[in-house]
């Protein structure tokens, strides 16, 4: 019985070793009403310099959030091949059919890129495009940088992710460049975190590497896009590819300790919230109230956190249903532990 693994059906036109600044597309071929015979362009921009280590830098995973492909895109517009020590991989729409249709979600088939790692290389669109980042791409890498924000649902305190491996010198790696980084928090990935993103990929494939969050609400915050290309700045510079850049302040690092520690809707209604991202609050503060509009003879109801800790995010959206996440609460962690 035959058990190799088939070959992806994703086609890369550009040669990743080819010196200088070369631009192609990674091909999606995927049949459907509004592509019966072509591809779907997925464009991937490569920046290789001299000998040194390669950094893979992907927005756009989920298609509803902008500030990352829009730090990519000032990156690919300035920086010059000649001045690295290395090569910079830009994806600044890993998934360019979502990002097209402003969507969380890959319109050729419903699917989350960032819950579909391993993937499939004879599986749908977002299973291909998985297989194809965690078994062609990711392995070339020295290290890697997912930028994330809170798409049109959500909006998150700025923050860069760090998986706490089981290998402790890969996590302290991961660690090491959210710091680098430079946002005033990290975000640790523990326990709660999801196997099928591409943070987990990364694990597996023993590849350094950090996801962000970017705020969020569906547009592109001048402010936090701008720390985001001086942080990709500093991580080029913290793994040798750019000259060394100034060193950040010690980040505050967190994690979420519980799912129940969060507020979500209790049924469908409009959230008046009371509280902020990036807010500490206390077991039993008002995280806000809750009306619900469409059943007006139920009273408005008071929402109290469960837990202390600080408000990671909070719901963009005006009218939500019921288990809807209202606030991410998470809690502090020791850089002494």
């Amino acid at each position: 019985m035959d058990t190799a693994k088939p070959a992806s059906r994703l086609h890369l036109a550009l040669n990743l070793t080819a010196p200088g600044r070369q631009v192609g597309d990674l091909m999606l071929r995927w049949s459907d009403n509004s592509n019966p015979l072509g591809y779907h362009p997925i464009p991937v921009i490569s920046l290789r310099g001299g000998d040194g280590p390669v950094v893979l830098i992907i927005g756009g995973t989920h298609g509803d959030e902008f500030e990352g492909p829009a730090a990519i895109m000032r990156l690919a517009e300035w920086l010059d091949p000649a001045a690295l020590q290395g090569q910079v991989i830009l994806i600044p729409a890993l998934n360019a059919p979502a990002l097209a249709a402003s969507s969380r979600v890959s319109p050729l088939d419903g699917t989350n890129l960032n819950r579909a790692f391993p993937g499939d290389a004879d599986g749908g669109p977002t299973a291909m495009i998985a297989d194809y980042l965690e078994t062609a791409l990711l392995p070339l890498c020295d290290a890697a940088i997912d930028l994330h924000s809170g798409g049109k649902a959500s909006f998150f305190a700025p923050s860069a992710l760090a998986t706490q491996t089981a290998d402790p010198t890969l996590r302290a790696q991961n660690l090491a460049l959210a710091q680098a980084f430079g946002l005033p928090l990290i975000w640790e990935l523990g326990a709660n975190n999801d196997n099928r993103s591409v943070n987990a990929a990364a694990e597996r494939a023993g590849v350094p590497m950090i996801a962000t969050e970017l705020g969020g609400g569906g547009g592109v915050d001048p402010t936090i896009t701008d720390a985001a290309e001086a942080g990709l700045l500093r991580c080029l510079g913290h793994v040798g590819v750019l000259p060394d850049q100034p060193d950040s302040a010690q980040a505050r690092r967190v994690e979420i300790a519980s799912s129940l520690h969060s507020v979500h809707a209790p049924g469908e209604g409009i959230f008046d919230r009371a509280i902020s991202a990036g807010q500490d609050v206390g077991q039993g503060d008002l995280a806000g109230r809750f009306h619900f509009v469409t059943e007006p003879e139920r009273a408005s109801k008071d929402l109290h956190f469960p837990a202390d800790g600080l408000v990671l995010a909070h719901t963009c959206r005006g009218f939500v249903k019921r288990g809807e996440l209202l606030a991410l609460i998470a809690q502090d962690v020791s850089w002494d532990g």
